[in-house]
């Protein structure tokens, strides 16, 4: 199809989302609230202990860390037990470690309790992928990976609401608060997620129910969207990390513009996020994955620039714009690739992005350190070009997924 037949293609009536959509947002709202009550007290706690900054640091990475080393054996085991369980089973695992930090006597306590939170949270977020990927059409996945991204913005916006109060209280609230947060959440997975059959050979291509990630690597939609993951992951990180100080130490403001710049990306990203994931739908993964890049590239290049105000809170709301596009577009890409595709294929995406959101802040920052901060916000702005460009040479050969449902071994293009 040619980009002018595509262009005026007509658009069917969009079917609504299916209710197993809203069920998973429930549950990423109960996750996220507590991981954003959890998340500020978690170094100060680590640090009672008579630790150093960096081993405080280190709690935080070795729940990063578990996740990732877990990631590819979690996907086996979805592909053997079945989605449902799995999640659920991940979410009670993150739930008793984490009241069990709160409870925690040493550090070594507290560092081993938190790498069992990663291997739990593995288990969750592979398995709701799976879920999103294997029991959502394609026609409105795009759709559903804006809800899905949405319901965690939500959560982590209401967490430290919550958090500072319950941080002031004791340090070790926070932590029995996210047990009991993600306790309801797994109540909700068991009782009202239906009992997903395992991924394989359970979906609407049924040629790819023993492929792995080897065939969907040949795919150029795939390796576009693990560009893309990395891309958000990265970028996202460096902007938490960095743009505070940036507003600090170089446009000399009070530290409650930090809050303040991030509240305008986040704000932006939650009104964007449905209508990028409805464009994902209507009109294509692809183009939607070179927004995400380009306007990223420009948001970052704004904040390598001499520093000003007004160039400041126009960059955090072109993060917040490329940020929702970055969430929606490489997401459903994966989920229209790996319809039936054994687990490693969601689990190398998720551990893409998890690997943009570790290296990333150590990268800029360490740019920062050396060359000052528009070195570290200009490396993450090349990213950013590199995923757009990534994307650039199939869009025109992509049909709408809304058509669709299946994806080409050939060429990687969505077939009709």
């Amino acid at each position: 199809m040619s980009g002018a037949d595509h262009a005026t293609r007509p658009i069917e009536a969009r079917p609504p989302l299916p209710p197993i959509v809203w069920v998973l947002s429930v549950i990423a709202i109960c996750v996220a609230v507590g991981f954003g009550i959890v998340a500020p007290a978690l170094p100060i706690f680590a640090r009672t202990f008579g630790v150093g900054v960096t081993a405080a640091g280190l709690v935080i990475s070795m729940f990063a860390a578990m996740r990732m080393v877990s990631a590819f054996g979690v996907g086996r085991i979805v592909d053997r037990i079945g989605a449902r369980t799995v999640l659920g089973t991940g979410l009670v695992i993150v739930a008793v470690s984490s009241a069990l930090a709160g409870l925690a006597q040493s550090y070594l306590q507290l560092l081993l309790l938190r790498g069992a939170g990663g291997v739990g949270s593995a288990m969750f977020s592979v398995a709701a992928a799976s879920v999103l990927a294997n029991r959502i059409p394609s026609a409105v996945r795009g759709r559903a990976m804006s809800v899905w991204s949405g319901s965690f913005l939500l959560g982590g916006v209401l967490g430290p609401v919550i958090g500072g109060p319950l941080t002031a209280i004791s340090l070790r609230a926070p932590f029995f608060f996210y047990a009991g947060t993600l306790a309801v959440a797994a109540v909700v997975a068991f009782a009202a997620l239906p009992r997903v059959p395992r991924t394989i050979g359970t979906t609407e291509n049924d040629a790819a129910a023993i492929e792995g990630i080897r065939e969907a690597w040949r795919l150029p939609q795939f390796r576009v969207a693990l560009v893309g993951s990395l891309s958000q992951g990265w970028a996202t990180a460096t902007r938490s990390a960095l743009v505070p100080l940036f507003i600090t130490e170089a446009l000399l403001l009070s530290e409650a513009w930090g809050g303040y710049a991030l509240a305008i990306a986040a704000a932006v990203n939650a009104v964007l996020l449905l209508p990028m994931g409805r464009f994902s739908d209507d009109r294509g993964r692809l183009p939607v994955v070179f927004l995400g890049g380009t306007i990223g590239m420009l948001g970052m290049a704004a904040l390598a620039a001499p520093p000003a105000m007004w160039l400041m809170v126009a960059a955090m709301a072109l993060l917040g714009a490329g940020g929702a596009a970055q969430a929606v577009g490489p997401s459903a890409i994966m989920g229209d690739v790996a319809q039936g595709r054994r687990g490693s294929v969601i689990a190398t995406y998720q551990v893409t992005g998890d690997v943009g959101t570790m290296i990333g802040p150590i990268v800029a920052g360490g740019l920062a350190d050396l060359f000052g901060f528009s070195a570290g916000f200009a490396a993450t702005a090349v990213l950013c070009a590199i995923a757009a460009a990534a994307a650039l040479p199939y869009i025109r050969s992509e049909l709408r997924p809304g058509a669709a449902g299946t994806v080409s071994e050939a060429d990687g293009t969505v077939a009709s």
